[in-house]
């Protein structure tokens, strides 16, 4: 079969670079496959996909040696417009891809260009619409719309061309899990029922594996570390060498003592050949054991019997109630719109409840203003373009310090000592718009980390970051947590994160406060799950299928273990 893709040794470099990204890339996909792209950040991947859709050399000029070939054309040759024919992209920031008004002028920007009849136009928008499930979303504002429903309109506009080549850069980076798995599923069906070849570039690798892939690409340093099947690539520590997470249960597995093989089928836990590592994981869980950590008894946040409602009459918020102690590090997690932005942002005073209060230290915040709370707690928006207002990176995480008069040489070491945290010291005289989007959200969280508030919250700290990078800025937060007693609060659809790195899970889900526990406790039950939109951890799955009955202090020993293997790796 020929290929429909094919890179020979393939060479390219950013003309504003010294190093090329990527290196003598050998790669051949063939028509109708599924491939999954993992590597670092910085490693080449999206630069794989911006040399397919025609952005390289266009968009981002350079020097290319060696050959590409998409569908027999030269990318080079036949350039943007003409790629967009062949192969259609997903952004990973699927705001920066709207063009409409509305959904159904968004979708049909592409047979707008070609001049297509209004009544073919018509046509194909509807049945479009339909594949992805949006149709009856047709005359909203793009801006209306939830994560989720953003990303399957942003699905139908590439996909209105008809298209032979679908390309998703980081689908799963802004969307909550449950919504994550239906997005995955749905690319899994369009793979299907249209024969489309599609390659996915995403960091959560275990997610991807909702639905088969045909290979798992392994890039690093801009070169082909590994391209295998997934049930070959689990079996080995490939991914564990690249700085790239594995999958939850191999983990676990790994920690019991099991040697992971081919022959198991570990591509997904549900169907997974645990017979021979059974006796291993229950041994495991009856010896293993941990001291658990006492929780401080003083108040930081506390907001009682909150309500809030944009319009008059449909409550976004109500009788949210929760107290959150000195020095605590807590996760707020539930569905896209389920309300859990505008907590954060009436904490902060951004709006005003419509009944309720919020206490700080005791105290009354609701004669406060934004910026006499803003010293208090930080907040560090989901969106990087909705907090970065400088053009250099140095400039917009020192920008808090200057305006309160922190003496120059006091504000360049914070800088520099953050950036560092933060993997941007590199870059510290770059302009931002030189950076990826996961590295402009680093730059956001660099500049409310400088200020050293008293409670910070994050508002997606971790998406599109790699696994070195989610760990750096955790164990970032985490020291400054331990270290200097500031309360974290973290707005995330990462289970990971909310399993490693808290103590508590606050559960909201369509306005409603379900659960306030801990996050092995939330993610072993189905029920919260569920109704949340959570994704039930796979360290249930393997619990269950190995025969250990609680799930929960089996979740909970593994983080411990995960925690102490970090530890020792510093």
């Amino acid at each position: 079969m020929t290929p429909i893709i094919e890179f020979k040794n393939y060479t390219f470099k950013y003309r504003s670079q010294v190093e090329p990204t990527l290196r003598d890339i050998n790669l051949k996909i063939y028509p109708g496959e599924k491939v999954l792209i993992v590597g670092p950040s910085g490693s080449g991947k999206s630069t794989i996909v911006h040399c397919i859709n025609g952005l390289v050399p266009f968009s981002f000029a350079g020097d290319v040696t060696g050959t590409l070939s998409v569908k027999g054309e030269d990318p080079t040759k036949l350039g943007v417009f003409g790629m967009s024919k062949i192969a259609g992209t997903v952004l990973q920031d699927t705001n920066g891809q709207f063009v409409g008004l509305t959904v159904a002028e968004d979708i049909a920007f592409a047979l707008e260009n070609d001049m297509v009849s209004q009544e073919e136009m018509f046509k194909r928008v509807e049945k479009a619409a339909q594949v992805v499930d949006v149709e009856t979303l047709l005359t909203h504002a793009p801006w209306e719309l939830s994560g989720g429903q953003k990303q399957r309109v942003s699905m139908a506009g590439v996909m209105v061309d008809d298209v032979e080549i679908l390309l998703f850069d980081e689908p799963l980076a802004n969307l909550d899990p449950a919504t994550g798995k239906r997005a995955i599923d749905l690319i899994d069906r369009i793979s299907k029922e249209r024969k489309a070849t599609i390659l996915i570039i995403e960091h959560r690798l275990e997610d991807a594996l909702y639905r088969d892939v045909d290979r798992i690409v392994v890039v690093g340093e801009g070169r082909i570390v590994a391209d295998l099947k997934p049930d070959e690539l689990l079996s080995r520590d490939i991914l564990i060498e690249q700085g790239i997470r594995e999958p939850l249960y191999i983990a676990a597995l790994k920690h019991a003592g099991c040697r992971i093989t081919e022959e198991s089928k570990p591509q997904h836990i549900e169907t997974m050949v645990l017979d021979a590592y059974k006796e291993q994981v229950k041994e495991w869980f009856r010896t293993s054991g941990y001291e658990k950590g006492k929780r401080a008894e003083e108040s930081v946040l506390t907001v009682n019997d909150l309500y809030f409602s944009y319009t008059e009459g449909k409550q976004v918020l109500q009788h949210i109630h929760f107290d959150i102690h000195k020095g605590e590090m807590v996760s707020i997690v539930g569905k896209n719109g389920a309300g859990k932005s505008t907590l954060a942002g009436i904490i902060c005073g951004f709006m005003n409840p419509a009944k309720g209060s919020i206490f700080l230290n005791g105290q009354d915040m609701e004669g406060l203003s934004v910026k006499e709370r803003g010293e208090k707690i930080g907040l560090v928006m989901q969106s990087p373009g909705q907090m970065i207002s400088k053009p250099m990176i140095y400039d917009e995480v020192a920008l808090g310090l200057t305006v309160r008069g922190v003496p120059e040489e006091e504000v360049r070491e914070r800088v520099y000592r953050t950036l560092k945290i933060c993997g941007l010291y590199p870059f510290r005289n770059w302009p931002i718009s030189a950076l990826s989007y996961g590295q402009k959200k680093r730059v956001t969280i660099a500049s409310i980390l400088v200020m050293n508030p008293e409670v910070i919250i994050l508002d997606e700290p971790t998406a599109g970051q790699d696994y070195r990078h989610y760990t750096e800025i955790m164990e970032f937060l985490k020291e400054i947590n331990e270290s200097y007693g500031i309360t974290i609060i973290m707005i995330t659809h990462d289970m990971h994160l909310m399993l490693e790195y808290t103590d508590r899970a606050i559960v909201i889900a369509d306005g409603h406060l379900i659960a306030d526990d801990t996050p092995a406790n939330v993610l072993t039950d189905e029920t919260i799950a569920d109704r949340a939109y959570l994704k039930k951890t796979s360290l249930y799955d393997l619990a269950i299928r190995c025969g250990v009955e609680n799930t929960s202090e089996f979740a909970e020993r593994f983080i411990h273990y995960e925690r102490a293997r970090r530890e020792g790796n510093k």
